[in-house]
């Protein structure tokens, strides 16, 4: 079965490298690696590249002994080229991460991991998004906006490991969900597994925009963490309990249901 891994944060990052290891080290698939030559968070579903004399650009990368690319597109650019042949045959699963932080709640919606993802299910494939939780409650603040502001941990004291094991562990039951379908997979930061549970989404996300500062013309904002009730069940509080979560999710689709008033003719 052939799996397209790609990520937002970057060829080079090492959750990306962990997890297309960890499905390459099963005979059952055919992996190629194919993601942004740079950062490309918060894109959520956007169809950018950087083109040059109409050639969209990708270079091979040295991730183990496998196929991969570092291209200058977004995620979800990449599952479309994916999609029509560009890395090779077109792949029957997309796994989107692994990233660094949690992918939580209805903040999903600006996800460029989750939505590389979504994409590919919009293309009639199954695809997971696979995300670390790096903002538990030993990671360090900053003391400016109260003691709110994010400081992430180095990259290299992460468990990126456990995170791809729980995705592996997570392949037959994507195999088995309908086409079109995505998992939505946060993993605590731990060394060892994390028992798995079903969430639904939070209202909320894990982290937020707010303002650092504002004057004439300008201004200057932050990530901060956001500081709402847990609701049980989600996945902001299981993740919190020290649970694994898994969300499915599906591409956009329409609502029934909703009264429209009718179409009323103009008159000529």
């Amino acid at each position: 079965m052939r799996v397209l891994v790609t990520n937002d944060d970057g060829i080079s990052a090492p959750g990306l490298a962990a997890l297309a290891s960890a499905v390459a080290s099963s005979p059952s698939y055919d992996v190629v690696v194919a993601a942004p030559q740079e950062e490309a968070s918060g894109m959520s579903s956007a169809l950018t590249a950087v083109v040059s004399d109409g050639e969209i650009v990708f270079r091979p990368a040295g991730i183990s002994d496998l196929s991969a690319y570092g291209v200058a597109a977004s995620p979800a650019y990449i599952v479309v080229l994916a999609s029509l042949g560009v890395f090779g045959p077109p792949p029957d699963l997309v796994l989107s991460g692994i990233n660094r932080g949690v992918n939580a709640g209805r903040a999903v919606l600006h996800s460029a991991t989750v939505g590389a993802a979504l994409t590919a299910a919009n293309y009639g494939m199954r695809a997971m998004a696979v995300s670390l939780d790096v903002l538990h409650p030993e990671a360090s603040v900053s003391a400016a906006s109260g003691g709110n502001a994010i400081v992430l941990p180095s990259d290299d004291v992460l468990n990126w490991g456990a995170a791809a094991t729980t995705a592996v562990s997570l392949m037959g039951a994507l195999e088995e969900t309908p086409r079109g379908t995505v998992l939505n997979v946060n993993v605590p930061d731990r060394p060892g597994p994390a028992e798995l549970r079903e969430a639904t989404l939070a209202s909320f996300g894990q982290a937020g925009i707010a303002v650092a500062e504002a004057g004439e013309g300008f201004v200057r904002t932050t990530i901060e963490r956001v500081n709402e009730p847990l609701v049980p069940g989600t996945d902001l509080a299981l993740l919190a309990e020290g649970y694994a979560t898994v969300t499915a999710l599906r591409p956009p689709a329409e609502v029934g249901g909703v009264r429209i008033p009718s179409q009323r003719r103009v008159p000529s």
